[in-house]
């Protein structure tokens, strides 16, 4: 009975608009912004500072996140600055931050806004949440992580908090295990290729493209020819 009231009240709305300017004006006073520039010196920070390291990676994850910086640099980020449990839970602890932030933004903060720049690609998927909402939102999260845009779609949608919640859980574990284990191992892999080994795969790369689309486009008058001909 009381989440329309909630949903509509102007306080509220105003209130979490503040609250997200402050954020900014706060990480932009602190010097946040600047020391991005230098990533090696934020991963030594947030080493040296332990317990609060992991609570501003966790809080500068959910705050951003949801408005547009991409989730993975965060999710990269971890395995390079802390060994992969600890990476891991930071990781899983921010994603779950940031998805909760940006569905609740869209569901009781600004749901006409949100819901009006929804994609129509999104909305194919809207019967199949009315079906199965707990699969539907597993899958999802699966195969596309955390794009905002999926946060706004959960959001205004008819999924219950709580099952968005737990099935998203669910369909982050796998990839955000995945990059905390092997993302230092393949780090290291990456940055011991010689300089002429990249230019061999990205000489083949190149081969392969111009070989596909030069296939395309002489299949593509044949087909056409075939189609038109007379008997």
């Amino acid at each position: 009975m009381t989440t329309p009231r909630l949903r509509e009240s102007p306080a509220l709305k105003i209130a979490a608009a503040t609250f997200v300017v402050l954020a900014m004006v706060v990480a932009q006073r602190l010097g946040v912004f600047h020391a991005l520039a230098d990533a090696k010196s934020i991963a030594r920070q947030l080493v040296d500072l332990g317990a609060w390291g992991y609570a501003a990676f966790v809080l500068s994850y959910a705050i951003f996140q949801p408005f547009g910086v991409p989730g993975t640099a965060f999710i990269v980020a971890a395995p390079l600055i802390w060994p992969w449990p600890v990476a891991f839970a930071v990781s899983m602890a921010g994603t779950m931050a940031a998805s909760s932030l940006g569905f609740a933004f869209a569901r009781w903060i600004a749901r006409d806004w949100v819901s009006s720049r929804i994609p129509e690609r999104f909305r194919r998927y809207d019967d199949a949440l009315a079906a199965r909402a707990f699969v539907t939102v597993f899958f999802l999260r699966l195969v596309f992580w955390m794009p905002p845009l999926l946060h706004a779609f959960f959001g205004v949608s008819k999924v219950r908090f709580w099952t968005h919640f737990w099935a998203s859980f669910l369909g982050y574990l796998p990839p955000v295990f995945l990059v905390s284990f092997f993302g230092q191992r393949l780090f290291d892999a990456v940055t011991h290729v010689p300089l002429s080994r990249w230019a061999e795969w990205t000489a083949a790369l190149l081969l392969v493209v111009v070989v596909g689309l030069a296939v395309r486009r002489y299949a593509r008058p044949r087909r056409d020819g075939s189609g038109g001909a007379d008997v």
